[in-house]
């Protein structure tokens, strides 16, 4: 402002000095010429718009000031919702999330973690193709705590005990027990809980749109034929059949309508353990299989699974002589998630719709 009023003053002092000269130019000729300032010189204008200009300077600044305020505000919002274990107060508009086990579900919602959960065992979810900084959950949370979570969601794995270290961290929010065998619902509550509900909706509705196109197809493709999934322990040398209670694999049953293999529709494990003697009877007309640790020809399994399927009890099953057995990555195949499931469809439809 003190910029405003001294270059108002400027231009007073011109304006009188510009009349001055005038006046004098006037002397000696008609008196009835008039002296027109070219166009756009007009400086008591001049000086007003200086004053305008710095006084826009001023509103645009105390706009800024008050964006930010707005935002600050924003994000000191709280509001209450419940979960598992009761009523938590999570922020309105949380900017960095953990979602301990359920990556998938931001990835879905376009929304970035803070962390990727890690098992020095089991790795990370490869699938996702997150460049996030790791959290191994087998270590201490302060690994965790570094990250400065203003929001933390974690899923069924996480009981009352883990629950009360994680809220001494950030806000948790523990997804209920009713919703956990259920990727559509865990993904409008995990939406809900981010304050984007209306992004949910649309993940869901092309996630259903693409599953209803998915099963036509595969019922054409293979009717009743009964279908079975096993997961290679190459550590241990052992199968392991899932059932129709399998939160990771459930769904081809449940949602995509494959027929089960009898064996794991009967299941009340999630999966059992096949002893060598029960091998003659996984007699499905389709196998899917993966291992439960790293790729197919990593070092740690290449040997192991290489001796598994050549053993002549599993050679003499027909959906190895029947060329229906299919090898799977055990990174989405052992996920439950909505991203994770939308790939399982796309696997059976290249391996069943010829």
């Amino acid at each position: 402002m003190k910029f405003a009023i001294r270059t108002g003053k400027q231009a007073v002092i011109m304006a009188i000095l510009l009349a001055v000269m005038v006046g004098l130019a006037a002397c000696g000729t008609d008196s009835d010429k008039k002296e027109q300032a070219p166009a756009g010189e007009n400086t008591t204008n001049g000086a007003q718009g200086t004053e305008d200009a710095a006084k826009g300077e001023n509103e645009t600044a105390a706009t800024g000031d008050s964006a930010k305020d707005d935002e600050a505000a924003g994000q000191s919002e709280t509001r209450i919702v419940k979960d598992e274990f009761g009523d938590v107060e999570i922020p309105a508009h949380p900017k960095r999330v953990a979602a301990i086990y359920l990556e998938d579900y931001l990835k879905a919602l376009e929304v970035t973690p803070i962390v990727q959960w890690y098992h020095p065992a089991w790795g990370i979810q490869d699938y996702l193709g997150l460049d996030v900084p790791q959290f191994d959950i087998s270590g201490s949370l302060e690994a965790l705590l570094e990250q400065e979570p203003d929001l933390i969601i974690v899923d069924g794995v996480v009981d009352a005990a883990k629950y009360e270290q994680y809220s001494k961290i950030a806000p948790t929010y523990r997804l209920p027990e009713a919703i956990l065998q259920d990727s559509t619902e865990i993904l409008k509550t995990v939406a809900n809980v981010l304050g984007v509900p209306e992004k949910a909706e649309k993940v869901v509705a092309a996630y259903e749109q693409k599953v209803a196109d998915a099963k036509v197809k595969l019922s054409q493709a293979i009717g009743k034929e009964t279908v079975a999934v096993i997961r290679i322990e190459a550590g241990e040398k052992t199968f392991a059949l899932f059932g129709i209670k399998n939160r990771y694999t459930g769904v081809i049953y449940n949602k995509f309508g494959l027929e089960p293999f009898p064996m794991a529709r009967d299941m009340e494990a999630y999966h059992e353990v096949i002893s060598e003697e029960i091998i003659p009877e996984l007699d499905a007309d389709h196998i899917i299989i993966f291992p439960s640790n790293g790729e197919w020809d990593s070092e740690e399994n290449k040997d192991a699974i290489a001796e598994m399927l050549d053993n002549p009890l599993w050679k003499s099953l027909p959906a190895v002589k029947n060329d229906q057995v299919y090898r799977m990555d055990r990174s989405h195949w052992q996920s439950g998630a909505i991203t994770a499931n939308s790939m399982k469809l796309d696997d059976l439809l290249e391996a069943l719709v010829k």
